[in-house]
Order: C-alpha cells, then sequence, then structure tokens
C-alpha cells in the first residue's frame, strides 16, 4: 500500500547552464508542491502504512533547508533544475525514511518531475 504527505515551499533559483537568452538563465522564483509517497504493509494492528507525523518529522528538515533560499546557493544544487533538485531532495530523504518509494516534485501547476530512486 501506498500513502502520500504533500509539502509546499518558495524558492528562487536561476540555471546557468542554458542558453544566453534563456529566461531561466535569469533569477526567479516558484512555489514548489512536493509530494512524497511511502509504501509498505498495512500494519494490521493500527490499520496504517505508518504515521504521518512521523513521515513529516523525516521530511520537515529538508523542506525547512529550501524554503525562502536562493537553491543556486546550497551544496549540490548549483545549477537546480527541477530533476537536479528531485534526485537532491531524494538523497536527503532516503536515508530517514527507508519506505521511500517516490516524490513528485511541481514547480508550476503544470510542470514537474516524478522520481523513484533510479
Amino acid at each position: 500500500m501506498k500513502i502520500f504527505k504533500s509539502f509546499t515551499f518558495d524558492s528562487a533559483h536561476f540555471l546557468p547552464n542554458v542558453p544566453e537568452g534563456h529566461k531561466c538563465k535569469n533569477m526567479h522564483g516558484h512555489t514548489y508542491l512536493l509530494k512524497v509517497i511511502v509504501e509498505g504493509d498495512l500494519k494490521e494492528h493500527l490499520n496504517w502504512v505508518m504515521d504521518f507525523t512521523d513521515l513529516k518529522k523525516a521530511v520537515d528538515p529538508v523542506v525547512k533547508a529550501l524554503d525562502h533560499k536562493v537553491l543556486n546557493e546550497i551544496n549540490g544544487l548549483e545549477n537546480p533544475t527541477c530533476e537536479g533538485l528531485a534526485v537532491w531532495i531524494w538523497n536527503k530523504i532516503k536515508p530517514n525514511l527507508p519506505e521511500l518509494a517516490t516524490i513528485e516534485l511541481n514547480e508550476t501547476p503544470t510542470s514537474g518531475v516524478i522520481y523513484s530512486g533510479y
């Protein structure tokens, strides 16, 4: 069974490796929507996969590290594409959340990435 919790954070960034004239070469911001999906067996006695509070505790420090920051100034995010940010988030969350199955990261309501750690 899979469960999820969603988080939002606001960050600024620019993409230094895109061609001159590309609009994303300039500093701009997004309100990101992060959906963290975990997978596991339904625990019979509790009738849940995991406590949503424990899921939130595992993800909150990562979200706080990104919220209201310039992503390019964070180690490992010097070229913070949505795809690169998803991998960075996965690598920060996975050690504390072994049940992590997938993350979905939207940088706009219509654009985003789905990543499952491969």
